[in-house]
């Protein structure tokens, strides 16, 4: 699939804005999972923006690709896609968190349109992929699932356990996301539990394995068109390598970035320093 440069604006866009939500998300708490929502953005504007097939007015239609997030704790990225891709309206933003809000601060199904699974308990939410495209390939329903999962899970062994089941049922419509930030609550992910060199694990549990820089578009888009047109009757997996706090310098270079307090000042600085950087794709209304 040839990519032009107008697609690659449009999707930088959608990653500008699911950024922007996340930060005025963070801002109503005053702390949460913001470095993962400001890494991952790219991921999700090009999973929201180009690959998945879905409705936007319609969450529960049985044709969509599934889109499973396994790593509950970042829900404020997946609202903030979820509200680019026109699922969950931008006016419920200013109640993330709250008593009664449709988006808790980690993820379930059972508040959140476009959410498919309750997730958080890390490590289930590949087994769970694993069941739905089985349900699905017995439904002869064309739809993939994209099973989205942090680096802190790949210490599970119910993630391995599940690929090694994806394998041996042949699961080509399962797409894993893998979001390699390095980083979890207790340290750098390498430390706590090594996991390279994980293209080979993957590959040896009899996956399609590609490896990309998460914060380079064109890669990013290039990986999500490969894993969907690929005709071998295997799994697939993209390895994202992304940049924690990625489009506000002063986030980007914090020690530890897996759960965030800023200062109240340092919220609307933060929006101010990614509109800065891309003016071009500042919003109606947001500062000069």
């Amino acid at each position: 699939m040839t990519t032009t440069t107008n697609q690659l604006a449009k999707l930088a866009q959608r990653a500008y804005r699911i950024r922007r939500y996340a930060l005025r998300m963070g801002e109503v708490q005053g702390q949460g999972y913001i470095g993962q929502a400001l890494g991952y953005a790219d991921v999700l504007a090009v999973a929201y923006g180009h690959a998945m097939n879905l409705k936007p007015d319609d969450p529960q239609w049985e044709g969509r690709d599934r889109f499973l997030l396994s790593h509950g704790h970042y829900a404020i990225a997946h609202y903030a896609a979820l509200i680019e891709a026109g699922v969950i309206a931008e006016s419920e933003l200013d109640t993330y968190g709250s008593d009664d809000s449709r988006l808790p601060m980690s993820g379930m199904a059972t508040y959140t349109p476009g959410m498919e699974i309750s997730g958080g308990s890390l490590g289930q939410g590949l087994a769970i992929g694993v069941g739905i495209a089985l349900g699905l390939k017995q439904k002869k329903n064309p739809a993939f699932v994209y099973n989205s999962m942090s680096d802190g899970e790949l210490d599970e062994g119910s993630t391995w356990e599940a690929a090694m089941g994806a394998a041996h049922h042949g699961l080509d419509n399962l797409i894993c996301l893998v979001d390699i930030n390095n980083q979890q609550a207790d340290g750098p992910s390498g430390k706590v539990l090594g996991f390279e060199p994980l293209a080979d694990k993957w590959s040896a549990f009899g996956w399609h394995v590609q490896r990309v820089n998460g914060n380079d578009l064109p890669a990013v888009l290039a990986a999500f068109d490969k894993a969907r047109s690929l005709k071998e009757p295997k799994p697939r997996v993209i390895l994202f390598d992304t940049l924690m706090g990625k489009g506000v310098p002063f986030l980007e270079t914090r020690e530890k970035n897996h759960f965030i307090r800023v200062d109240p000042p340092e919220w609307q600085q933060a929006i101010a320093v990614l509109d800065q950087s891309q003016p071009y794709m500042q919003p109606e209304g947001a500062p000069a």
